[in-house]
């Protein structure tokens, strides 16, 4: 059986210039270029708009999740990006994690009134801009991005810059420990359709498949669907024997029969019933945390 592949389909982003290396500051004259996420469309456009008044900023791409924004983080070296925080799915902090501080390019936090993050946003002197935007904060953290891109080396980190990174690493550490720990699962899951409300007994699910809005939990022969997504069920089945090992797939681990190896440092995942899924790169960790138990 061939392994089940995982998602092919291209960020949706703009189409971007040639990309620099990552990490290499902008060569002189040329154009900053500029990465915007954020999941609503009227956000992204007054973000447009206002870097729009920017001669010297070009708009490489534009993201509206987080899964989106770390492809495209890696494969086009933006050296700016505007980041929304409140996102579903993936979060703005969850995309700095995803990354890595050290290969995260200039970043301006974008945010709704949020009293603790804009606290952490203070303490650690890390730049952000409140909803609605105001033109002239947004300017302001702008060019303060810019300058530091512009003091950036090709080569060894300078302090002040290694500093802004500690600083960055530090504000992501602290908004996750204050993340409250979710509540264990209950027994079973409800799902609703035709009609009628099916009852899964959480231990019968074998793995779960993405499918847009929606989930896949296949149970023995039986495939249900239900109207969720699949981080949200992640967050629902934390602290049970479920290990999400791709962007579109968790396994209940008590139905992993075999691990074998795969490219590039993937994995194959075989379940008790055959059934073959890759491992996506993001979740490599887990697997090999698993292998290691």
């Amino acid at each position: 059986m061939t392994p089940r592949p995982g998602p092919t389909s291209p960020p949706a982003t703009i189409p971007a210039a040639a990309a620099a290396p990552a990490g290499a500051p902008p060569a002189e004259g040329r154009r900053l270029r500029a990465l915007i996420v954020d999941d609503e469309r009227l956000a992204r456009e007054r973000l447009r708009e206002l870097l729009a008044g920017e001669p010297d900023v070009e708009l490489i791409g534009e993201c509206g999740n987080g899964d989106d924004a770390v492809a495209a983080i890696e494969r086009d070296h933006p050296d700016l990006v505007l980041l929304d925080i409140q996102m579903p799915e993936l979060d703005g902090f969850g995309v700095v994690r995803a990354v890595g501080v050290e290969h995260m390019p200039a970043v301006v936090f974008v945010t709704a009134h949020d009293e603790h993050a804009v606290a952490a946003f203070e303490v650690h002197a890390v730049d952000y801009v409140l909803k609605p935007v105001d033109p002239e904060r947004f300017a302001e953290a702008v060019r303060r991005a810019k300058r530091r891109i512009a003091a950036a080396p090709g080569g060894p980190a300078r302090d002040d810059d290694r500093e802004l990174r500690e600083r960055l690493a530090a504000l992501v550490a602290e908004v996750s420990a204050a993340v409250v720990p979710p509540a264990p699962p209950t027994g079973r899951l409800a799902i609703k359709g035709e009609g009628r409300v099916v009852f899964v007994r959480i231990a019968d699910v074998d793995w779960v498949e993405a499918m847009d809005n929606y989930v896949r939990l296949h149970v023995g022969r039986d495939v249900h669907m239900m109207r969720e997504t699949l981080s949200n069920l992640e967050t629902r089945l934390a602290g049970s024997t479920f290990l999400r090992i791709h962007r579109s797939a968790i396994v209940n681990i008590d139905r992993i029969r075999e691990v074998q190896p795969w490219f590039a440092g993937d994995y194959v995942v075989i379940l008790a019933d055959g059934t073959k899924i890759t491992t996506g790169r993001r979740y490599r960790a887990a697997v090999q945390g698993l292998l290691e138990r």
